[in-house]
């Protein structure tokens, strides 16, 4: 059944099979990191040279932060019911219903950490009592930099105009 030249073409095919690995990786190698070996630290990359900007290098002024008082006076919460899109991942709307994070059923003017079944860190207890519209507005605008340790891993609404709809919105359901 196994001869001496039947088990000579097995190892000569692996073999040929080894080589035609070795050959494609080397070609592959080539064609996409290059065949030119560079020395250490050496990187083959294209440099944009960045005109200095103004004198003295300073930077450009950061965006003025709207006021709650500015900003809530022009809320709409029709508006804010498509800016509650980035919510609906994590929250529910329903009283009791808590998703990734909890129920957001009447959480304008509700005490902090207060819905039972619900895993809260401790953070926000730390920060305020109430979630009043100014909190809200603070805490949507950077959780992580408002409560410090919040589990809400969302980076937060930039826009002054979205928090404001948002919070009218959410007041509309109250609990």
């Amino acid at each position: 059944m196994f001869d001496t030249m039947t088990m000579t073409k097995v190892v000569g095919g692996l073999c040929g099979t080894f080589l035609v690995f070795l050959l494609g990786g080397w070609a592959a190698e080539t064609i996409y990191v290059g065949g030119e070996s560079h020395a250490e630290g050496e990187h083959q990359a294209y440099v944009i040279e960045v005109p200095e900007s103004g004198v003295g290098g300073e930077a450009a002024p950061a965006e003025e932060e709207v006021p709650f008082d500015v900003a809530f006076a022009a809320a709409d919460a029709s508006a804010g019911e498509g800016v509650f899109r980035n919510c609906k991942s994590c929250h529910a709307l329903a009283d009791g219903q808590n998703g990734v994070g909890p129920s957001l059923h009447g959480v304008v003017g509700r005490p902090i950490d207060s819905i039972g079944d619900y895993a809260y860190s401790g953070a926000l207890e730390q920060v305020a009592d109430v979630w009043s519209e100014e909190n809200l507005y603070h805490f949507l605008q950077d959780p992580q930099g408002w409560a410090p340790g919040t589990k809400m891993t969302y980076k937060g609404l930039a826009n002054p105009e979205d928090r404001a709809n948002l919070i009218a919105y959410l007041a509309t359901n109250p609990g």
